[in-house]
């Protein structure tokens, strides 16, 4: 078996020039300009990590709890404190680097679930930091898109926007005057993407059967991604098929999967 790349490869880090700032507990925990970002297996996603100088440490208690890192060495933790909030060890840094691992002793990181906020520069940022090689790149297309669940067509569009991601699937964004409207409801479902920002979910409710969670869209997305605002994207892993010109599109197992009959 392959093992993606970010299990196996070393670690690395890279500064960035951007202005991170970590809310807490209405205070900005950390404010800094010289934040690292750090690539540690197997964690999938960058870190970013804040010189001692840039953190409130008044604002972090030592705590017993640590880590150990294969890729890193030994991390000690912090409970964060901020006017009457808490967060246990949700703060970490490492006293010294292993052999030609990057070094950051001095640098402390922050559980990104744990706080209330992450700004790049003004800009909200959500579920982990920006990689800074990750693309997101909208296309208009006439390409010929129909999806299908449960025996009926519930959308079909020759001006969809297709969505590349770096690593993941292309995604279709079809206008709602090319989706039916009338099969699908509003679901309670919210989720996040650092790249394109808050997504709210819909159902397909149709013929007394409702399958949760089966397309999302983008109200008001990040200005990079500002051309699929308002349109509806469908799951590849929910749907029974999506065509593009008349080609079966794949169907991958992911944590959006849904059990088949």
């Amino acid at each position: 078996m392959v093992l993606p790349a970010f299990l196996t490869a070393p670690p690395r880090s890279e500064s960035t020039p951007r202005w991170i700032r970590v809310l807490f507990g209405g205070a900005f925990i950390a404010d800094s300009r010289r934040a690292i970002l750090l690539w540690e297996p197997p964690r999938p996603t960058p870190v970013y990590y804040f010189p001692q100088e840039d953190v409130h440490m008044e604002l972090l208690v030592p705590s017993d709890h640590t880590r150990p890192s294969h890729a890193m060495g030994r991390a000690s933790y912090w409970n964060v404190q901020a006017t009457h909030k808490v967060a246990e060890n949700a703060a970490w840094s490492y006293a010294e680097s292993p052999p030609d691992a990057p070094e950051i002793a001095g640098y402390i990181a922050f559980e990104w679930n744990m706080m209330d906020a992450w700004f790049e520069e003004d800009d909200e940022v959500f579920v982990h930091a920006r990689d800074p090689q990750h693309r997101v790149d909208v296309m208009n297309s006439s390409r010929h898109v129909r999806v299908e669940l449960e025996g009926q067509t519930v959308a079909e569009s020759r001006r969809p926007r297709l969505l590349f991601e770096t690593g993941l699937l292309v995604r279709y964004y079809l206008p709602k005057l090319d989706v039916r409207m009338d099969m699908v409801s509003p679901s309670s479902t919210v989720t996040q993407c650092p790249y394109k920002g808050v997504a709210a979910h819909w159902n397909f409710d149709a013929g007394g059967e409702q399958i949760t969670d089966v397309a999302w869209s983008y109200h008001l997305p990040s200005a990079e991604c500002a051309k699929i605002a308002d349109l509806i994207a469908f799951y590849n892993e929910r749907v029974d098929a999506i065509y593009v010109d008349g080609e079966l599109q794949p169907a991958p197992l992911t944590p959006w999967s849904r059990p088949r009959k």
